[in-house]
């Protein structure tokens, strides 16, 4: 095998739209040359308006055009494409979705993408009415129903005083939806399925200052969330307490306590394929919290009494609807697999999750490792790594139910 097999770079092309987001792609265009990928850049004719061919020739190395007429002899319209193992279009404008969508082929970007036999991811950004538009709608489903992973817009500000749905997501979680994407060939199993997430850690009011909480950092929900985005799915991420960037393409439900996370899981799994609990519930709450701060008194404190917190996943289980995959997390200390077993008896899930927790491990921790208990079969064991790949694994068993 040659040396340039060896020490070939990742192509990336990067598609870049004329939207106020464009500054944006120029950081996206960073993570991904100092991660060590060989990006490509190609702009829109009036994308160079905003930011210009100097900027993205020094960032990414490479000559910069738009035009299919420049370089005629090394067919940059048709070799552009044919030799990219991905492209992400970053910000993708509703112009650029319609023309892909159609297939017009009118400059070098589009020309590409028609070529491009790799994954495609699109990043869209504009205004709340442009996203929301029929045409949009139906250009969106007719570019992933042929396999692309068209990212949902965030929420926030968008130009002059508007806010709403379309501001570009973060070019760091863009990045991290793109390495997924690529590392699994763009395959979309979850494309078309709605799938609910709940991460991160409830916590129940003692007094306004102080609570009752567990150690959850909401990491293993997020890698969850992402890696289902990247396989094109639509995902509901029900968030407490968490102090992380929003994934992505996730809409995002921020709650804090067990009974809210309740509510926002169990009005979004009414329409979803799969539910994934990995939060880190509290089974109790005090009976009552104090409107006031309690304050420190001679003797002993009163004591706080507990009451049980309703059992989300149980009730996943009982109201399921049909064809629905249930998956539930267990964090354990001991006797993990024993524990983990009479837990998925109990709570009526298809997969359990099941992983020891301690000092330096799962919680707050880039890495975990697990047991998947089956309901119907074998059990599967993750051996430590990312959690970005513990939760592809995850999505793998679903997947497979789905189907």
């Amino acid at each position: 095998m040659g040396s340039d097999s060896v020490t070939r770079r990742p192509q990336i092309v990067l598609g870049v739209s004329a939207g106020i987001a464009v500054y944006k792609a120029c950081e996206l265009l960073r993570l991904f040359t100092e991660s060590g990928h060989d990006v490509r850049v190609v702009p829109t004719r009036d994308a160079l308006r905003f930011v210009g061919e100097p900027m993205w020739a020094a960032l990414s190395g490479h000559p910069v055009t738009s035009e299919v007429w420049e370089s005629v002899h090394e067919v940059p319209h048709v070799r552009i494409g044919q030799s990219a193992d991905l492209v992400v279009v970053a910000p993708a404008t509703a112009d650029v979705l319609a023309r892909a969508a159609h297939g017009l082929a009118g400059d070098l970007l589009t020309n590409t993408l028609l070529t491009a036999r790799s994954p495609v991811v699109y990043a869209p950004a504009m205004h709340t009415e442009m996203w929301e538009h029929p045409a949009t709608q139906a250009n969106v489903a007719t570019l992933r129903s042929r396999g692309a992973i068209v990212i949902e817009p965030a929420v926030g500000r968008l130009t002059g005083a508007d806010t709403g749905k379309g501001r570009l997501p973060d070019p760091a979680e863009i990045f991290r939806v793109c390495l997924r994407a690529l590392l699994r060939r763009g395959a979309s199993d979850l494309a078309g399925r709605h799938v609910v997430i709940s991460a991160g850690g409830t916590r129940e009011a003692i007094d306004p200052v102080r609570f009752i909480g567990n150690r959850s950092s909401g990491l293993q929900g997020y890698a969850l969330a992402r890696t289902a985005v990247a396989r094109g799915a639509e995902v509901t991420l029900v968030s407490a307490n968490v102090a992380l960037p929003d994934p992505a393409g996730a809409k995002v439900v921020r709650v804090e306590s067990t009974l809210q996370m309740r509510d926002a899981v169990l009005a979004a799994a009414a329409q979803a394929d799969a539910v994934v609990m990995a939060a880190a519930v509290a089974d109790f709450r005090p009976v009552r919290a104090s409107d006031t701060k309690i304050k420190k008194t001679p003797g002993e404190p009163d004591p706080i009494q507990l009451t049980k917190n309703p059992d989300i996943l149980a009730e996943l289980g009982r109201g399921r609807r049909p064809g629905q995959v249930i998956v539930g997390f267990a964090a354990e200390t001991h006797d993990v697999i024993a524990n983990g077993q009479a837990k998925l008896a109990r709570k009526g899930s298809d997969l359990l999750v099941v992983n020891q927790v301690g000092e330096n491990l799962a919680f707050g921790t880039p890495d975990n490792a697990a047991v998947v208990l089956v309901a119907d079969g074998d059990p599967v064991e993750i051996p430590r790594g990312p959690k970005e790949d513990l939760a592809d694994v995850v999505w793998d068993l679903v997947a497979a139910r789905l189907a």
